[in-house]
């Protein structure tokens, strides 16, 4: 088999990291981008030549990396079917992500700095998703969060950028060491963390259907892990304050990178959960519950960012919805779509905050459509794609998710009732958004001066009311080609003929021994499950599809009501909204407060562990124990040598009497020793 130096994809942007990072303080802004863009542009292109040539799946195994008696871990990547979704996802988007961001951080400081962790970034995701096991799997999945903590707190001399880059590495560590038992517990139990030899033990064990075995703790232990990388209840609390970082970093970090490592690492390990239906069972409950609970959050956020940070925790929610219910290929190819148009929303946002001169609040926004005429209808394809217009990317992907929840052996009608809802509030959140920032009056103040923060120098003053004007083309060239992929990119998985579930059938059917023939097709549809599949209560393709084609019109319902009820309350009777949020005063409060979910855990968690560890820590093992001991042991030190040092007064007399003391000492003792003879 022909070698493909799979290595060189996540190592040509660690190249590029390693010299704007080490020598970029000396590289004009020329250079640093030529680096930037170069070596992640090579990863991308050599990633595409390899998905289009190699025969899949394809493993290289470079040396043995750790040898422990029996255990040993090699150093290997793994291309299949999904991780070369992943791979491509990642280059792709990343890329684009990558250009955009040489026009948006142009002016400001740290330039190089910015571009060598954007790399690494891309360097650690990489060994992420084409990691042969799970130690080099954790290896990508603890590097992100290094690389999350250092682009979020980029603007470190701001106090909240720095606090929310210490609070994405210290709840993504709660999580991790979740994650950790889940590896330790297969090192005890298989002797292995390579892939196929852990999903080749576990796929000869029984399904758990009575009681919490062993593969439900090791799914739940795994699922612990995704909530922290993937922004799920309890641990999404991280990802809304990640927009503190530059708006490429939140591109990268919301779209196609971090937070789908949790989704990917769930749709890896299906073999275990595919036996431990607890566990699938709660990832499903996660996951919906998490949908709706950050969706009612976006609905009442003013910042344009963080409107888009709880759409984001919302749409994985889906992912995890899908993956709950066995629909791994749904919860991938949702995945696949959001990148593409999550990316292409914090983007958008980023090009109408570079066009205000760092304004994010909705409220000082509108009329924008006409400054702003590409960030406008390139945001206006991704707003269409993510709330479930028809034909476009995400309307495909969220309905069948939506359709597997519903008809899924392992679904639920609460399950799709709930993300029903749920679609309806994201149309109406990303419409809302959508009206606030480009329709209506222009509600801010006027430009007063360029060349402030996130301005290009020797621009006009104003736009066509004023007070913006529209990004340059680097950055809108990546919005272009964003927008073109939200609106087809769905297009690989038309009902009935899903050719994107069809490809990673070959993944999501391995390792199937034994399971109950419902389970045995990954939750996919009838018409869809991989040859030989077979199912305990068969449908016949007419019914599924009559079944799909019924659901599907309902969500197309939901979506309208979302757009209509948007439309009505910000665009025809924009006076409503705010009588609303006055009669629904504690419960507008609550939830424009986030339901006081950070002040809980403050209250709870984190005030408890600081006073203490203050007091048990500092106070008592530090200051009382360790240090008195030290302290105490110097004073006794010093104590005896006072008492010594009045042997050396200088007086002859007691010279004197202090020999005659000792020669009275030796005759006493040599007289004592002849006696015991």
């Amino acid at each position: 088999m022909q070698n493909w130096h799979l290595w060189l994809v996540p190592l040509l942007p660690l190249v590029g990291c390693a010299i704007n990072g080490l020598l970029g303080r000396r590289f004009s802004h020329g250079v640093i981008k030529a680096i930037a863009l170069g070596f992640p542009g090579l990863s991308m292109v050599w990633a595409w030549y390899i998905a289009l040539s190699a025969q899949l799946p394809y493993i290289e195994d470079h040396f043995t990396w750790i040898r422990a008696g029996n255990f040993s871990v090699d150093f290997a990547f793994q291309l299949d079917q999904l991780s070369l979704v992943m791979m491509l996802v990642v280059t792709t988007v990343g890329f684009l992500i990558h250009i955009y961001a040489t026009g948006y951080m142009e002016h400001e400081g740290g330039y190089y700095r910015f571009f060598s962790y954007l790399n690494l970034f891309m360097f650690f995701m990489l060994m992420l998703v084409l990691a042969d096991n799970y130690l080099m799997m954790f290896v990508g999945w603890e590097g992100v969060g290094l690389a999350s903590y250092l682009l979020i707190g980029f603007f470190f001399l701001r106090d909240s950028a720095a606090a929310a880059g210490k609070k994405a590495f210290i709840v993504n560590r709660i999580g991790d060491f979740s994650f950790l038992i889940a590896l330790f517990l297969l090192i005890q139990h298989f002797g292995t963390l390579k892939y196929t030899e852990v999903f080749e033990k576990i796929s000869h064990l029984p399904a758990e259907t009575t009681g919490i075995g062993l593969l439900t703790i090791i799914g739940l232990c795994m699922l612990g892990g995704a909530t922290g990388k993937s922004a799920q209840i309890p641990l999404y609390v991280w990802l809304p304050d990640a927009m503190e970082g530059p708006t490429p970093v939140s591109a990268l970090i919301h779209a196609a990178t971090m937070v789908t490592a949790g989704v990917y690492m769930v749709c890896r390990s299906h073999a275990v959960f595919d036996r431990a239906p607890t566990a699938l069972m709660v990832v499903a409950i996660i996951g919906t519950l998490t949908a709706f609970f950050a969706a009612t959050i976006a609905v009442t956020q003013h910042d344009i960012k963080r409107v888009l940070a709880y759409s984001t925790v919302s749409q994985l929610g889906y992912m995890f919805a899908a993956a709950g219910v066995a629909a791994y290929s749904a919860a991938m190819f949702h995945l696949m779509t959001h990148a593409f148009f999550k990316a292409l929303l914090f983007l958008a946002a980023g090009s109408v905050i570079h066009g205000l001169s760092g304004e994010q609040d909705m409220r000082k926004m509108g009329g924008l459509r006409k400054d702003l005429p590409w960030t406008f209808w390139t945001m206006t394809m991704a707003t269409l794609a993510i709330s479930g217009m028809p034909f476009f990317s995400g309307f495909f992907s969220k309905d069948m998710i939506l359709f597997n929840t519903f008809t899924s052996p392992f679904g639920s009608k609460w399950f799709w009732g709930i993300l029903l809802f749920t679609a309806f509030l994201t149309a109406f959140y990303m419409f809302r958004q959508w009206f606030l920032t480009f329709f209506g009056e222009f509600r801010g103040k006027p430009a007063e001066v360029h060349g402030g923060h996130h301005e290009h120098q020797g621009q006009e003053k104003h736009g066509h009311h004023g007070h913006a004007h529209e990004s340059p083309m680097v950055m809108v060239l990546p919005l272009a080609a964003l927008a073109i992929l939200s609106v087809v990119g769905g297009l690989v998985g038309v009902p009935g003929h899903d050719s994107f579930g069809k490809f990673l059938a070959p993944v999501f059917s391995q390792y199937s021994e034994g399971l109950p023939a419902a389970a045995v097709s990954g939750g996919e549809t009838a018409a869809e499950a991989p040859a030989g599949a077979e199912h305990a209560a068969p449908a016949t393709h007419h019914e599924d599809e009559s079944l799909e084609y019924t659901l599907m019109g309902m969500a197309i319902c939901t979506f309208l009501l979302g757009v209509g009820l948007a439309w009505y309350l910000y665009v025809k009777r924009p006076d409503l909204p705010g009588k609303i949020a006055g009669n629904l005063r504690g419960l507008h409060h609550a939830v424009e407060n986030k339901y006081f979910v950070d002040e809980f855990y403050g209250a709870v968690i984190v005030q408890p562990l600081i006073k203490g560890s203050t007091f048990i820590l500092w106070k008592t093992i530090d200051a009382a124990l360790i240090d008195g001991t030290v302290n105490e042991t110097a004073h006794a030190a010093g104590d005896v040598s006072n008492q010594f040092r009045k042997m050396q007064s200088g007086n002859m007399r007691s010279y004197a009497g202090w020999v005659a003391l000792g020669a009275a000492a030796v005759i006493v003792f040599m007289v004592w020793m002849r006696g015991a003879r």
